[in-house]
């Protein structure tokens, strides 16, 4: 347990950050999710507009932090190849 002031005051932003990251990671863990479900259903107009919707989760999560750089961009391009394959 925290035993000074500045350390319980990193323990409150700690679990704000985290329940903020779990949000973020949650939500473009769906977005992911549904283009790869229209992925593989093969429709094509729904996985492009999918891709979309994912890609910009995804760079918005990358900006707040939640996720590296890189690792954003291989997920938008993964997505992409598989829209691309279709």
């Amino acid at each position: 347990m925290a035993n000074h002031a500045s350390a319980e005051k990193r323990q409150r932003q700690i679990l704000k950050q985290t329940e903020r990251n779990r949000h973020v990671r949650t939500t473009v863990r769906s977005c992911v999710k549904r283009a790869r479900a229209a992925i593989a259903a093969g429709d094509k107009g729904a996985a492009e507009k999918a891709l979309r919707v994912a890609s910009e989760a995804i760079d918005k999560a990358v900006s707040k932090g939640v996720y590296h750089r890189r690792t954003g961009s291989r997920y938008i391009s993964r997505l992409a190849q598989g829209v691309a394959g279709l």
